[in-house]
């Protein structure tokens, strides 16, 4: 009973700080959406602070296995699709970090170096599935040019839900599918024309 009573006030959380914002939601808050006590959801955690880190813990689960290379061949186009639906897919479900991201890590130097952990993990990801379609063929580029787009994808993907939110995107699930288009756009100049005409395809496909 106690375990299931911890995982709904980390589930209410997570939906609340997505809806309202982290900042505008507190302890009493969830309580109140979950009809217990303060007290009562004190006994599972300390503070708010404490449910974002083992929100956190989730999220890092979660995209740690979205990471995940293909094993025992070089990537290819499919590959980096499906990828970046995963990771969007975690982005979009913790978008709450994302939103609130630079507040929330300056208040909590633990969660920063780990967030630092799981960025140097994407950029590691990100070369790695170029550097595989290079030796498969698929696109050209030198490692200065696989170096400088794995830190644009990482910019872009980190503070895409901000920069659609500012511009006023209000189909947030929409924004998501555009933030994976925009990437691969990132990564389409260095294909050859073959695959270009193929990502062309899956895009319009896509966004259909």
């Amino acid at each position: 009973m106690a375990r299931q009573t911890r995982q709904r006030i980390l589930d209410t959380s997570l939906a609340m700080f997505n809806v309202q914002g982290e900042p505008n939601v507190t302890t009493n808050h969830i309580a109140d959406e979950l009809e217990i006590s303060p007290g009562n959801l004190y006994y599972h955690f300390r503070n708010k602070d404490d449910i974002i880190e083992q929100l956190f813990q989730r999220y890092e689960e979660r995209m740690d296995s979205a990471l995940l290379a293909p094993e025992g061949r070089l990537p290819n186009l499919e590959d980096i699709w499906l990828q970046l639906h995963l990771v969007f897919e975690c982005i979009w479900e913790y978008r709450f970090l994302y939103r609130d991201l630079v507040d929330i890590l300056s208040r909590n130097r633990h969660l920063r170096m780990r967030f630092s952990r799981i960025l140097k993990r994407a950029a590691g990801n990100a070369t790695g599935v170029m550097r595989g379609l290079v030796q498969a063929g698929v696109m050209r580029a030198s490692a200065a040019e696989i170096e400088g787009t794995a830190t644009n994808i990482l910019v872009l993907a980190t503070f895409w839900l901000n920069y659609a939110s500012v511009r006023g995107d209000k189909d947030e699930q929409e924004a998501i599918r555009l933030g994976i288009v925009q990437v691969m756009m990132l990564v389409a100049p260095f294909m050859r024309d073959e695959e270009r005409l193929h990502l062309n395809t899956l895009t319009k496909a896509y966004l259909r």
